[in-house]
């Protein structure tokens, strides 16, 4: 038998806490083979990061402790090796796309300063490197490479981060690619995109990818083989069909039955005065016009879904209901008020009944501050909500509710996975008990059961308390699950809005079908009858 390009065996990591120890993978064997791509499958604390982590030499000792195990790579133990021979393999022959590439992008650097880095610590002259970043970012899809090379981090958006760090992890044709929840944060267009992207790539160097996910339809769409891991150890193996058709385990069962998309669909029957009602909206910044006269009406205790590609003006427009960012024309008004017009002093008052969940925990979340902290904090600046002698009580009720221990309450957001510190996010939202919650992308990074949880959850918040929800989203199946009506956006327009059952039975524009074809399917026989269209669609924008 041939030998594989990457094999783990028997390998276990375990992290001394002052809590004890955690054992946060046992005793996992697999194997990659070249031009194949081997999705690892499970939820938040499975392990499936740690073992990664392991291949590229990233994990911090102490705490942690590799305690057993091989990491097998061209015929040699990666563990074994000194540190000077892993820095010669890390980025050349192994490289590692990460999950939140504004995490791992240097904000002071321009991102061609950085990709052209990574080649000249490798021993690439400098004019050499440059032009391989200069073709690396037209193969991404980069519009204006020239221009680019001398942009920083924030000046893209999220889908060209991830291009970029794409670009980063092959400018030197390495052998594996570790992609570590690499469309995650994507819209259903820019994922398309990617994957399809890694798959053309893969085809030409005949890399070996290892695809972290939590995503039964990433792993339907591009998976080889996969591995399903829980609790830090591998409870299943075999082909996307093998497992997602005949599921062995309990615990692979229960990921299946919490993928989104095959609920009843919400009929929507909310009438009377609307809750908020928005005309005319429009925001520019600039010479670029973000919002262009978007205009909608949301009942109590209902919501709307806002879909759209990245740069669609969904995160603008929530922005602008809540006065994040001021409004250059149009009206928002709350039960008869216009929220854009509103004194500060008065919308200090109101604060309290809309809340927002932003996108990105990492930046939207205090470090400094413990959970018990931040979820405690809107009573510190709403003190007449509830009791101070009350709060820890409350607390670690909501971190029950979002899915977390209350033991996490004295822990700070960067000892948790980017799925649980969304989890911390929404508690600290649902700590004023408002009446409108804006998810900016709120359930995008969370684990498909722990997503489950939290919109059944959601679900009963909106009808147990009434609360309304404006829920930006690109996971069209979560949509499809929760929302009553659908605003579909595009170039800072509406370009449809319905009920959820119109938008995806009987969509009107060609952008919308466009968004529903791009979709991923968990069944890796839907999704197989679907690659074609997805594929052209990643070539006409890549």
């Amino acid at each position: 038998m041939a030998e594989h390009l990457l094999e783990i065996r028997n390998l276990s990591v375990q992290f001394h806490t002052a809590g004890g120890t955690v054992h946060a993978v046992r005793n996992i064997s697999w194997h990659l083979d070249r031009g194949e791509t081997l999705a690892i499958l499970g939820e938040s604390g499975s392990g499936k990061s740690v073992s990664a982590s392991a291949i590229m030499n990233l994990i911090d000792m102490p705490p942690g402790e590799i305690t057993s195990g091989e990491v097998i790579f061209a015929g040699k133990n990666l563990l074994a090796m000194s540190d000077d021979e892993r820095r010669a393999i890390n980025g050349k022959r192994i490289a590692m796309i990460f999950q939140d590439p504004l995490s791992h992008l240097n904000p002071v650097f321009t991102v061609g300063w950085q990709i052209i880095e990574v080649m000249r610590i490798h021993g690439v002259p400098a004019d050499a490197a440059r032009a391989r970043a200069l073709d690396l970012l037209k193969r991404v899809g980069i519009p204006a490479p020239d221009t680019a090379m001398r942009k920083y981090p924030h000046q893209f958006s999220g889908g060209q981060r991830q291009r970029l760090m794409i670009a980063m992890a092959l400018a030197l044709k390495p052998d594996i690619v570790i992609a570590d929840e690499p469309t995650t944060a994507l819209d259903v267009t820019v994922q398309a995109e990617v994957l399809a992207l890694l798959g053309e790539l893969q085809k030409e160097t005949g890399l070996g990818l290892l695809l972290i996910t939590h995503d039964l339809g990433v792993v339907a769409d591009i998976a080889d083989r996969v591995v399903v891991m829980n609790a830090g150890e591998i409870v299943e193996t075999g082909t996307p069909d093998e497992v997602y058709h005949n599921p062995k385990h309990p615990y692979t069962r229960k990921l299946i039955a919490a993928a989104p998309g095959r609920g009843e669909m919400h009929e929507p029957n909310a009438t009377g005065e609307p809750l908020l009602k928005v005309e005319n909206l429009c925001k520019s910044y600039g010479s670029f016009t973000a919002l262009k006269g978007v205009s909608f009406t949301l009942q109590p205790g209902e919501t709307m879904a806002v879909v759209g590609e990245s740069g669609s003006g969904k995160s603008t427009l929530a922005r602008a209901l809540l006065r994040l960012d001021e409004a250059d024309s149009g009206h928002a008004y709350w039960k008869g008020q216009d929220l854009l017009k509103m004194p500060a002093k008065e919308l200090y008052k109101l604060r309290r009944q809309l809340q927002m969940v932003f996108q990105d925990p990492t930046q939207s979340l205090n470090p400094r501050m413990t959970v018990y902290q931040l979820v405690s904090e809107a009573w510190v600046i709403h003190p007449e909500i509830l009791p101070k002698p009350q709060w820890r009580a409350r607390v670690e009720e909501l971190l029950t509710q979002v899915g977390l221990s209350p033991a996490h309450a004295e822990r700070y957001p960067h000892q948790f996975s980017g799925g649980q510190r969304q989890r911390i996010a929404i508690a600290r939202a649902l700590a004023l008990r408002p009446e409108l919650i804006v998810c900016d992308e709120a359930v995008s990074a969370l684990d498909v059961s722990i997503q489950a949880q939290v919109i059944a959850l959601l679900d009963n918040l909106r009808r147990e308390l009434g609360i309304a929800f404006i829920f930006i989203a690109h996971d069209l199946p979560v949509v499809r699950d929760f929302a009553d009506h659908v605003m579909v956006m595009q170039a800072g327009e509406c370009v449809e809005v319905g009920t959820v059952r119109q938008i995806f039975e009987n969509p009107q524009r060609d952008y919308t079908r466009r968004l529903l074809d791009a979709g991923l399917d968990p069944d890796p026989r839907v999704q197989a009858a679907r690659r074609m269209p997805n594929a052209r669609i990643g070539a006409e924008v890549g």
